[in-house]
């Protein structure tokens, strides 16, 4: 018998309880690969929870791959995926801040993620198929009949009322309370971040990024004029606090900024600790240095618990949180939002410096789709495909590329990030499968000075043949390097 104490009442649903309790002895060993889990029944009896709740549970380890159903016999647990990216080590004497000059690679990647002739592994989109796209052109267009004045004329900033108000109800889910007067409407999450930037920054500056970090923070820091200073990031628990301390303190008032993905890192999948979030908060506003928080996967958490955020910590108005609904709803809309704390004002006016305003149409829309749309349906439908989606590529890539390969493992959101064998030229790699037709985003493009060259980012939002065949090409032609090195 399996000893698995479940609690009850607490908040998160009880068969996520009782997936997390079998979770742990899979990744404790006490369950192993192939073993036979107790049956629905059993399982039930065991621990006094409805067969329903064991059903939930069950079928929840199947979309993580972490279960398996067999006909006729029961659950097993599946094959291991391969192991978790090492954590950096943290180089305590390199951390100093850096002008950011991309590459060629970088426009060369960026125009082949936009050819619509390839299989689009590299570029960080949601699953179209997923979409609610007819509910919402019907909304739209509606939306522009009921306010046909409105629909045509500026939404200055801070942006439409109703969505304000939407988005903050939203927020008491991330553990803010916050009224709809201190959320600005800005055109995608993108902007937000580079308004926030332009309104502490100067050229010059130094602003605190994770690495290896998205790369359109990098391109934006180098158009700004700014300096980053790369903080290394574990793909468990994000940003190292203690590298960046020791950085804050070896460079006393040349920080200005710091931008922290805090759920579901791109490219990582790490998520901070509520604890670390904390530390995190507290920690830039001992410094005096604003927090720019990119909330932009925290809808898609793989658990029906939403994550908090840093945001919701602060207490003195110094963090920044960014976010849109372009990974969730509409990529194409541009519609994205920012809480700018004590900096409201400023963001406010540099949005209409910037482009007046948002698109009218779409935040008519957008307001509609979360206020009767089932937007949080809609949410607990895509999380499960995605959940399902990136373990089945996380497995592909473990039976496909060379031995040694790791992939992480996200609890939320649709990347993933692969640390191949040192012989494995990423950008070798990447020319030779744009040959076959596919995209990757190779590591380089991912820190300042091309580091993670055995590195790439895989979009897992969509898993069809096409794509596993892909995994077995990208595997080939990377086994094919590794034996010529």
């Amino acid at each position: 018998m399996i000893d698995v104490n479940v609690r009850q009442g607490g908040k998160i649903p009880l068969y996520e309880e009782v997936a997390g309790k079998i979770n742990y002895l899979i990744e404790q060993g006490t369950l192993r690969p192939g073993d036979r889990v107790p049956s629905i029944r059993n399982l039930s009896k065991q621990l006094q929870v409805s067969i329903n709740t064991v059903k939930e549970a069950y079928s929840l380890l199947e979309d993580r791959r972490l279960l398996e159903a067999r006909p006729q016999s029961g659950y097993y647990v599946c094959a291991r995926l391969t192991e978790l990216p090492a954590e950096p080590v943290v180089d305590r004497p390199a951390i100093n801040p850096a002008e950011v000059s991309l590459s060629s690679i970088y426009q060369v990647v960026m125009r082949d993620l936009l050819d619509p002739n390839l299989l689009q592994l590299g570029i960080a989109v949601p699953n179209l198929e997923l979409l609610p796209i007819e509910k919402l052109n019907r909304m739209l267009a509606r939306e522009i009949r009921r306010f046909p004045t409105q629909a045509v004329s500026y939404s200055l900033p801070p942006g439409n009322l109703r969505l304000r108000k939407q988005i903050a109800q939203r927020l008491l889910l991330s553990g803010c309370t916050l009224g709809p007067d201190q959320i600005v409407i800005t055109s995608g999450c993108v902007e937000a971040v580079v308004l926030a930037l332009r309104t502490f920054c100067k050229p010059g500056d130094a602003v605190v990024i994770e690495t290896p970090v998205y790369f359109n923070f990098l391109q934006m820091i180098q158009d700004l004029g700014l300096k980053a200073l790369e903080i290394p990031a574990s793909p468990r628990g994000g940003i190292s606090l203690e590298a960046l301390e020791y950085a804050l303190d070896r460079n006393p008032g040349e920080v200005k900024a710091c931008i922290v993905i805090s759920n579901f890192n791109n490219p990582l999948g790490s998520r901070m600790s509520d604890e670390d979030k904390l530390r995190l908060v507290n920690m830039l506003e001992e410094h005096q240095v604003p927090l720019v928080e990119d909330d932009i996967y925290g809808d898609l958490s793989y658990s029906d618990e939403r994550p908090s955020v840093a945001k919701s910590f602060d207490k003195t108005g110094n963090v920044l949180l960014c976010s849109s609904f372009s990974k969730t709803v509409a990529p194409g809309y541009r519609v994205g939002w920012i809480v700018a704390g004590r900096y409201q004002e400023e963001v406010e006016r540099g949005k209409m410096l910037a482009n007046v305003a948002t698109a009218s149409p779409t935040q008519l829309a957008i307001a509609e789709f979360l206020a009767n749309g089932g937007y949080e349906h809609h949410l607990r439908s895509i999380r499960r495909v995605y959940a399902r989606q990136t373990a089945q590529m996380g497995d592909a890539i473990g039976r496909s590329f060379p031995a040694g390969t790791r992939v992480s493992r996200p609890q939320g959101g649709f990347v993933l990030w692969v640390e191949m064998p040192e012989g494995v030229d990423s950008l070798l790699l990447y020319k030779k499968a744009k040959i076959m037709g596919i995209t990757i985003a190779p590591g380089p493009i991912f820190s300042i000075d091309g580091k993670y060259r055995n590195c790439i980012r895989l979009n897992a939002a969509c898993w069809t043949p096409a794509v596993e065949v892909a995994i077995e090409t990208l595997g080939r032609l990377a086994e094919e390097q590794l034996a010529a090195s």
